[in-house]
């Protein structure tokens, strides 16, 4: 597999990777200029720079990059030089200059637990965003409905949809949106967000009375309160009839004021 076959595909899965190139070296450097190593939040997908610890600090580093709920422009694409004795801690002596480059990773994510109605409604209108949106469901026909694989949008088939929770595809700085078959299938999934994170939104489908019997169960887990009052539950704006298409509208809107709440950032303030 060539680096651009690899590049190509990562991209096609929505995978944010970095591409990390060395642009010069001085002395014992482990690898000549012009390496390339492409690496994901899972680590190095494809190439070396070198190997050892000064491939280790750079994989590091992205790891860093790709965990940062917002890249500012100077950490997308920036340089790094390195001593190899005093900062990378090797014993031979000289320096290496690294290129890393940033791709794919969407300021805002949004992951969405359920393929049905709904969420056969949401998702497409979600894609017409500047976000990434990570649908997963255990059932394959469901996801299959969904718009083709595009750099907008990852399907994930999960039988045990609360393991992939806090995972490198779904991090907590995600906004989580549950829609699922039904309680039992939302309350293991809330439980496993909000026992180990806060992320910046989740939200759950669901009335009044549904609200209540979650915040409940929640309490009756050991969640902590502060962590129960953000749940967005009924979620969405109160705008719409009862119709998948106006419900996915006023969730989406509330996605939208959450965003600028999180970001700090409104149409007024761009104009």
């Amino acid at each position: 597999m060539s680096y651009f076959t690899k590049a190509l595909e990562l991209e096609s899965q929505g995978t944010p990777f970095v591409v990390v190139t060395m642009l010069a070296a001085r002395g014992h450097a482990p690898q000549d200029p012009g390496a390339k190593a492409l690496v994901s939040a899972r680590g190095l997908e494809y190439g070396t720079v070198g190997g050892g610890k000064v491939e280790a600090k750079a994989i590091a580093l992205v790891g860093e990059l790709l965990s940062t709920p917002v890249l500012d422009e100077s950490q997308r694409v920036f340089r790094v030089t390195w001593n190899l004795q005093h900062d990378v801690g090797m014993t031979c002596g000289g320096e290496v200059e690294f290129l890393f480059e940033v791709s794919h990773v969407a300021k805002w994510r949004i992951v969405v637990f359920g393929a049905g109605h709904i969420a056969q409604a949401l998702v497409p209108l979600l894609g017409t965003l500047d976000c990434h949106v990570t649908c997963v469901d255990p059932r394959e026909d469901w996801l299959d409905r969904l718009p083709p694989v595009s750099s907008r949008l990852s399907k994930r088939v999960a039988p045990d949809m609360p393991a992939l929770v806090g995972t490198a595809q779904l991090p907590s700085s995600a906004f989580y949106v549950l829609m699922t078959q039904g309680h039992a299938f939302d309350l293991p999934i809330l439980t496993k967000i909000l026992g180990g994170f806060l992320p910046p939104y989740v939200g759950v489908i669901g009335s009044k009375v549904k609200a209540l019997k979650i915040r409940n169960e929640l309490k009756a887990a050991g969640i902590a309160p502060e962590r129960i009052e953000a749940l967005k539950c009924p979620m969405g704006l109160a705008l719409g009839a009862n119709d998948p298409s106006e419900i996915a509208i006023s969730i989406a809107a509330q996605l939208l004021a959450e965003r600028a709440r999180v970001f700090g950032e409104t149409k007024w303030e761009r104009e």
